[in-house]
């Protein structure tokens, strides 16, 4: 098969070349983003067949990390993209990063940091802002509840310890762990951070909750404020 862009309709193509038809020969590993998205859209445009279409899609948005991150409103602004194919990559490109945090019925334990990176990490990962979530343990270290703080500018969110521990302290939560993101990529605390992280040091003690440790993603990456002794 060649890596040719498809302008021709999928029904048109032959049948060794069609994307659902690799998929079930090959397996989905096989296609191509653009194939599986086509596979969506099961129909492309008259201009643009399937494949088609969905490489301009990609191509709109650079790649499908950028895809990711669009709204529906803004996908529908791909020429060709109307809205009920503009929701079934919504829909599609949600499920790959529940499937990415998901974990077994059992409550998850988290017994390091690098267990919170491995649960977290996928919801970060799309973030243009910096965005601040509490993750609510019972005195087993079981997950209780991902709990959404706050979410603010490029580079700094709110997250004052009122708005942390009032879920903990509502769900029965016996320690947190706080996380939140670097747009920039750069997960080194700044100054702000920990001072932040004194604050929360601070309440948790007076509210009798356990403040377990403070992570910090970036592109790929995360800080452990506990892990480096700055809490």
């Amino acid at each position: 098969m060649t890596d040719r862009p498809y302008s021709t309709a999928v029904r048109e193509l032959p049948p060794e070349d069609r994307p659902r038809e690799r998929l079930v020969r090959l397996g989905a590993e096989a296609l191509r983003d653009a194939e599986l998205i086509a596979v969506l859209f099961r129909t492309g445009t008259r201009e643009l067949g399937a494949v088609a279409l969905a490489d301009r899609v990609l191509n709109h948005f650079a790649n499908l990390r950028g895809l990711a991150r669009a709204s529906v409103e803004e996908l529908c602004q791909v020429k060709g993209l109307g809205t009920a194919k503009a929701v079934e990559i919504k829909a599609a490109l949600e499920l790959g990063m529940r499937l990415a945090a998901h974990t077994d019925e059992e409550r998850a334990r988290i017994k390091d940091a690098a267990d919170v990176a491995a649960l977290l990490m996928p919801r970060f990962k799309h973030c243009e802002t910096e965005t601040f979530k509490a993750l609510l343990l019972n005195a087993k270290n079981e997950v209780l509840k991902i709990v959404d703080v706050s979410s603010g500018s490029l580079d700094a969110t709110p997250a004052p310890p009122r708005d942390v521990f009032r879920q903990a302290v509502r769900e029965g939560a016996g320690a947190v762990i706080v996380c939140h993101n670097h747009p920039s990529g750069d997960p080194e605390p700044s100054r702000d951070d920990l001072a932040l992280t004194g604050r929360l040091v601070e309440a948790a003690e007076v509210l009798g909750v356990r403040l377990l440790d403070h992570l910090i993603f970036g592109d790929g990456r995360y800080v452990s404020l506990q892990e480096r002794n700055l809490m």
